[in-house]
């Protein structure tokens, strides 16, 4: 190891943290360094950023279109003469609510809601009422 002086034979190696992050750029004192050091500073203001206006906004109008909307929501019921008609024809058959709902394979309140006019008609279940009492519920087919 004589014989003169020594020398480095490699470059030095510089670790650095990695680049910030977008929110990291964004954050104050980010933004004041870079005023301070002369870069452009582009500024966005976003519509709505920030906040949660986007869920409740739209709701005023349609708030104001349902106030202004007079349709009738309502289902149809059974008629009255459907009602009579099949309160008859299980009387005329000596059978009780109970035993006309196992005839066609239904609840006994499908039974009572048809009778009191409650339900909502079903054609397959006028169908098996019909074929069950041998009466014509409804009208001509």
């Amino acid at each position: 190891m004589s014989g003169g002086p020594i020398s480095q034979d490699w470059e030095p190696v510089v670790i650095r943290k990695k680049a910030p992050n977008a929110a990291a750029k964004k954050d104050e004192k980010a933004v004041n360094a870079a005023r301070r050091a002369g870069a452009d500073i582009d500024t966005v203001k976003k519509h709505n950023a920030g906040t949660n206006k986007a869920a409740s906004s739209s709701t005023s109008l349609n708030t104001k279109r349902l106030d202004d909307d007079t349709e009738n929501l309502a289902h149809d019921r059974v008629p009255t003469e459907l009602k009579k008609a099949i309160m008859q024809a299980r009387m005329d058959k000596n059978l009780t609510q109970a035993q006309l709902a196992q005839i066609i394979n239904e609840k006994p309140q499908v039974i009572q809601e048809y009778e009191s006019g409650k339900a909502i008609p079903n054609q397959q279940i006028i169908g098996k009422l019909e074929r069950a009492l041998g009466a014509k519920l409804r009208g001509k087919k």
